[in-house]
């Protein structure tokens, strides 16, 4: 590292010393170790068998907990090549795909991702749900949400709303409705000490318990929007355990039933090679675990079923994820579905027209939403979300201009090889891709809307008019 980096805190090495004990001297060399970088496949547009065979870069071993992941060299830059522009992969760290995976979503489900940007664990969880249900991905921070956007279009998931509220506005909305609930809590950052310079300038005793207070009120939050037997899990990027097992501990001992039963259990996570198990052992009882009646304080065993990652036992970032089930019985929310602006004559008429001459594919009718002039593809089951600030309600396909419907650059990206009439698909090599990306016309014998591709899978849209195909790719999304 060189001789400007921020040395990690004295204090939290100390901490960590006596909490690992003999693992200790690994754990702080790997501290000095280049991070470790991962790529998982968008299973939505093509297997990872398929994408290892298209990679134009050395990929490393699978992901352990991560079927559709490689370890990838730090040396390499896959984040900006043609690929990643049209949505193939996303870059994360390995250790950050273990929530996603081990919360385990089904196809058909409700689904919700409480603390959703930059948007890695929303495109997992949609590529687990295979495009169906509905997964809401909320983000409260008004200037990450943009962020959270980008990389759901770029997706290409049909089932997913992009929403800005707070966690409360969203229980009021909701309430018991979603069968899993994904909450990865914004923490200290401990684990992120070997890559993210920021989280140790940051870091201090007061900074951790800070978080831990504001944790726990969001699992509180997070707790109500979760059905009766519908699953809570909670995931940070920090070891320390205030923020850990004892946020846990304190949501099983806080929630209680009539009877004073709890309303949630430990679920026992798979331990793959290299994970810890949850260390209840590890809380200082009386600082971090509530009181219960009569004084006790009393600290669950059952969170040894959780799990903690590090980077001297894995390939990839420190992590910790608790799963949590909530027990039967109680009120279940029925939301109804919107029934709200619908298309006009007019705009069926633009659309149809569009649909018939570019696409080679049937976008099922019922799922189409008009919200102002934008068109929109929502989920198969259409929420009403009652007020709430709703980013995109699903996939935008474009917009309804004056006698005419301009399709929009996520549609480009939702659309797989072969459902487009008209394309023009650019090679790896040469300088037309780049030119594309960087918003520059290209030579093109192509009339009207013409779908850009790579290796035939969309990367975005141009319209061909007298020999030039005029550049659609958005400016924001451009390269230098």
């Amino acid at each position: 590292m060189s001789p400007n980096t921020p040395e990690i805190p004295v204090l939290f090495l100390e901490k960590m010393s006596h909490l690992l004990g003999d693992e200790y001297p690994a754990f702080v060399a790997s501290l000095e170790e280049a991070p470790r970088s991962g790529l998982r496949v968008n299973t939505l547009k093509l297997s990872p068998e398929q994408f290892r065979a298209l990679a134009p870069f050395e990929l490393g071993e699978q992901v352990p907990w991560c079927p559709s992941a490689f370890i990838v060299n730090g040396e390499q830059r896959p984040g900006l090549h043609p690929y990643h522009q049209a949505g193939l992969y996303y870059m994360q760290d390995p250790s950050a795909m273990s929530p996603a995976e081990l919360l385990a979503p089904q196809p058909g489900e409700h689904v919700l991702d409480l603390a959703a940007a930059p948007g890695g664990k929303t495109t997992q969880l949609a590529a687990l749900m295979q495009g169906r249900g509905v997964l809401v991905a909320n983000e409260i921070k008004d200037k990450r949400v943009g962020h959270l956007a980008q990389n759901v279009e770029r997706w290409g998931a049909g089932n997913v709303v992009v929403v800005n509220e707070t966690p409360e506005r969203l229980a009021d909305t909701f309430g018991p409705y979603f069968d899993r609930v994904l909450v990865d809590a914004p923490c200290s950052g401990e684990g992120m000490f070997r890559k993210d310079m920021g989280a140790r300038l940051d870091w201090s005793p007061e900074m951790v318990a800070g978080c831990a207070v504001r944790q726990k009120n969001i699992l509180a939050v997070a707790a109500k929007l979760v059905r009766p037997g519908g699953y809570l899990l909670y995931s940070t990027c920090t070891f320390a355990p205030e923020e850990d097992e004892a946020v846990v501990n304190g949501l099983l001992h806080g929630l209680t039933d009539g009877n004073g039963q709890g309303l949630f259990d430990v679920v026992e996570l798979r331990k793959f090679e290299g994970f810890m198990a949850g260390r209840p052992d590890w809380l200082d009882e009386a600082a971090t675990t509530p009181a219960l009646p009569g004084g006790v304080i009393k600290v669950a065993t059952t969170l040894a079923g959780a799990v903690r990652l590090f980077p001297h036992r894995v390939q990839g970032e420190g992590h910790f994820v608790c799963l949590l089930q909530k027990k039967d019985g109680g009120p279940e929310a029925h939301l109804r579905e919107t029934r709200r602006l619908k298309l006009s004559k007019e705009y069926w008429g633009l659309w149809r027209g569009f649909a018939q001459e570019l696409l080679a594919v049937d976008l099922t009718e019922e799922r189409l939403r008009v919200a102002g002039e934008r068109l929109y593809f929502v989920p198969e089951e259409t929420l009403d979300c009652g007020g709430l600030r709703v980013v995109h309600p699903g996939v935008w396909l474009g917009t309804f201009k004056k006698g005419r419907f301009e399709p929009a650059h996520p549609l480009a990206l939702f659309l797989k090889p072969g459902q487009a009439r008209q394309t023009l698909d650019l090679p790896l090599e040469g300088r037309e891709i780049a030119a594309y990306l960087r918003g520059e016309g290209l030579p093109s014998d192509a009339n009207g809307w013409t779908l850009v591709t790579v290796s035939g899978f969309g990367i975005g849209w141009g319209k061909g008019v007298q020999g030039t195909l005029k550049n659609h790719y958005p400016r924001g999304w451009m390269s230098g």
